[in-house]
């Protein structure tokens, strides 16, 4: 990968890989930080990485940090700041997004992992094996568990009533 390239892939997909590790870990810095961390693993080796496997390379070891970052302690919860919230998603409605957030939140992280990838950063289902080492039927699995409970939550009144007060 030249300089070029790489300036390209950042330029690229540091937007999108920074809202999918906001969206997991919701520390703007800590996110921030493992955004800056994948892109120096690919500049150190721009030599073996072809420019069409970055995207990939990028997400899978933003994948790999987060999951070590998150066993060490729980950030899950720590997103004090609203920019967080808007950050990850487009839509236009605040309350909205409060409980997807929440939503998600209530799943656990390699679900939460694999709908984010699915649904917000548009990867195939061989593509997200990939970045997180599991199988194709595996993430098939963990995406259709994660949407029925995310169905399930959202479905409920309590949850929603719960989100306004």
């Amino acid at each position: 990968m030249t300089k070029d390239e790489y300036n390209k892939c950042v330029q690229h997909f540091s937007d999108g890989l920074f809202r999918f590790v906001l969206s997991n870990i919701r520390n703007r810095e800590m996110a921030e930080d493992i955004v800056q961390d994948s892109f120096t693993k690919v500049w150190e080796k721009r030599d073996a990485i072809p420019k069409e496997k970055a995207k990939s390379y990028l997400f899978t070891t933003a994948y790999h940090t987060l999951v070590d970052q998150t066993r060490r302690k729980d950030y899950s919860n720590t997103c004090s700041d609203d920019a967080c919230i808007v950050a990850t998603t487009a839509t236009p409605y605040p309350d909205v997004q409060e409980v997807l957030h929440k939503a998600l939140a209530t799943l656990p992280e390699v679900q939460a992992s694999v709908i984010l990838l699915r649904d917000y950063e548009g990867y195939s289902y061989e593509e997200i094996g990939t970045i997180t080492g599991l199988t194709e039927s595996q993430v098939k699995v963990y995406i259709f568990r994660g949407r029925t409970a995310l169905k399930n939550y959202l479905k409920s009144m309590d949850n929603l009533i719960d989100i306004e007060s």
